[in-house]
């Protein structure tokens, strides 16, 4: 597919689509409390990189990274419309931000899932992403799966 991937603000009106499909698919397969969210009124907004991924000029996805410290970075908010699943969005999105991880200087990327998104899960460990121990926020989350990969 010929997508084309363009970084965003965060005050994107695709980007704000995108995340409200992405937070309504998490709502049916988890609970309230296990749902994380970005804060768009958080000051520190302004550090996240996002991007939305476009299929002949329809926002089809999204993705973006957080820094964490100077040598780790955080895959958030990374999502697919069903209708453009299995095409291959989900791999350009994923490459472009691990290449912006990179010319950022960052040595690792990490992200949060969970079981109730097997097809997630498939997804990162195909891209060769590997499972390590609840880190930050998602430390006290029984239903939190977190994964790194060396950038």
């Amino acid at each position: 597919m010929a997508v084309k991937i363009v970084q965003v603000s965060h005050t994107d009106t695709d980007l704000h689509r995108l995340i409200q499909k992405l937070d309504e698919d998490l709502a049916q397969r988890y609970t309230a409390e296990e749902v994380f969210t970005v804060d768009f009124s958080d000051p520190g907004i302004e550090q996240i990189v996002f991007v939305v991924a476009y299929e002949q000029g329809e926002p089809v996805g999204c993705g973006a990274i957080k820094p964490l410290d100077e040598e780790y970075i955080e895959l958030k908010r990374f999502y697919v419309t069903p209708e453009f699943r299995r095409n291959g969005i989900a791999a350009q999105v994923l490459n472009d931000l691990e290449a912006r991880a990179k010319d950022m200087d960052y040595q690792y990327i990490r992200l949060e899932a969970g079981a109730p998104q097997p097809e997630a899960l498939h997804f990162y460990k195909k891209h060769h992403y590997y499972e390590i121990d609840r880190y930050g926020e998602y430390i006290s989350c029984d239903s939190s799966l977190c994964f790194e990969k060396k950038l």
